[in-house]
């Protein structure tokens, strides 16, 4: 197994307009907007700017997803893809503030961030409970996306109730030794790493026995087995791990307190797909409001005050989300965790974007069941969207998913009841019984 190593810190090539100095958190708003805008002319294609104005649909219906990841290396080495992050790590070391200024200035080229899982899920515990060689080792690459995370938590026999998971993990020497099985693992068959909960101590309480470990899925005794679901891209995989071996440096926090490190990655996991506005992933499985009001207009229906009433009011519910995730987006970048308030935007956005695909497919009639050969990811399908092909079913049925992933809506309406309102916790017989002692299927 390889060992952690330092990565230095390449001099930034981000600088200030009309000073030529570096631009960093002393820089006035107004140069971090003007620098923006002069890297965006110097080094977006000129095709992709010119179609800018035609929204996303233009701009992809001009760069295919294959240019954009062979683009991409030169906007991660701008730092602007992780703008808050220190230099030594990717990143440019500016504050929240001047960092949404350059991000108004790339937003309309759609530039979006490779490697979310690892940008949102992996980052978030290495910054919080990760040594300095691990972030020195793993955020530089994760950055330029050379190196794709994905998340394996969630087992058979261990869904909600996370903490109950089985895999085991028991040191031999400067080593763990790691074997069980793990399901819905997103992208899983894309990655080379993935940050894995294992159970370290079955002889205590199920929360207390568990470790937080950083897994190469290219080691020996790693089984990657992709699951296809109903529209027929591959998203999720389940992993088999068979004594797979993991250097203690790859071990993040302490042995068996996996459960508080995990905590920083799934409240960023829950600010991740809280949908527009959270800074992650904006929307997973179709296309959104703004997207109805076209379609209404394409098919002659804008007319119908009823579909107008439908469609604006998931407009206006995206909007509201919206406004609600920016505020815990805001607080994030001032350096407080997303908490349990990440969980109001994730139960809503779930159950709000479902409502949005059925719509779409009832605005799109018969057309919406017409799509060519499945692509093999959702990446694919966004392509064929923006080349205009009709795939709202697609998206429709994608969107399922979304009341699941990232904690189901039950488990977040829990989180807020308790964390948010303060109400009593759900009872739990086991709660302090040792994990290997708990009944199970």
């Amino acid at each position: 197994m390889p060992k952690l190593t330092t990565v230095h810190a390449v001099e930034p090539w981000f600088r200030c307009a009309v000073s030529r100095l570096p631009v960093d958190r002393s820089s006035p708003l107004d140069e971090v907007r003007r620098c923006a805008e002069e890297w965006v002319v110097t080094h977006v294609p000129t095709t992709w700017r010119e179609a800018a104005a035609g929204g996303r649909s233009a701009i992809r219906a001009v760069r295919s997803r294959a240019d954009y990841e062979a683009w991409y290396p030169l906007f991660a080495g701008s730092g602007l893809v992780a703008a808050t992050w220190p230099l030594l790590y990717g990143g440019l070391d500016l504050t929240p503030e001047q960092a949404r200024v350059a991000e108004e200035v790339l937003a309309p080229y759609n530039l979006g961030r490779l490697n979310p899982l690892g940008l949102n899920n992996t980052a978030p515990a290495l910054f919080a409970h990760g040594t300095e060689g691990q972030r020195r080792r793993f955020l530089p690459p994760l950055v330029r996306n050379e190196e794709r995370w994905c998340q394996m938590f969630s087992e058979p026999g261990a869904g909600s109730d996370l903490a109950s998971l089985a895999t085991r993990a028991v040191r031999d020497g400067d080593e763990w030794v790691v074997s069980g099985q793990k399901v819905w693992s997103t992208w899983a068959h894309a990655s080379e790493f993935a940050i894995c909960l294992a159970r370290t101590d079955p002889s205590v309480p199920k929360r207390r026995g568990v470790t937080y470990f950083l897994v190469d899925l290219r080691a020996a005794g790693v089984e990657v087995r992709p699951l296809r679901h109903l529209g027929g891209e591959v998203d999720f995989n389940e992993v088999f791990l068979d004594e797979v071996r993991v250097p203690d440096t790859y071990r993040v926090g302490a042995v068996n307190d996996g459960w508080r490190v995990a905590g920083s990655t799934l409240a960023a996991e829950r600010q991740m797909v809280s949908g527009s506005g959270a800074g992650g992933v904006d929307r997973i499985g179709g296309a959104g409001s703004e997207r109805l009001v076209r379609i209404a207009r394409e098919r002659g229906r804008w007319g119908d005050p009823l579909i107008r009433q439908r469609v604006m009011r998931v407009y206006s519910e995206e909007r509201v989300r919206s406004w609600t995730n920016q505020r815990v987006r805001a607080a994030t970048e001032a350096g407080s965790p997303p908490g349990p308030a990440a969980s109001i935007g994730k139960v809503h956005q779930g159950e709000l974007n479902q409502r949005i695909q059925v719509l779409a497919t009832d605005l799109l009639g018969p057309d919406a069941a017409a799509w060519p050969a499945a692509p093999e990811s959702v990446a694919g399908a966004v392509d064929r969207w923006a080349a205009g092909v009709p795939f709202e079913v697609r998206g429709m049925l994608r969107s399922r998913a979304n009341t699941i992933e990232g904690g189901t809506s039950e488990v977040n309406r829990n989180i807020v009841a308790e964390r948010v309102l303060g109400l009593p916790r759900e009872p739990d017989p086991y709660r302090d019984v040792a994990w290997q002692e708990v009944p199970r299927s």
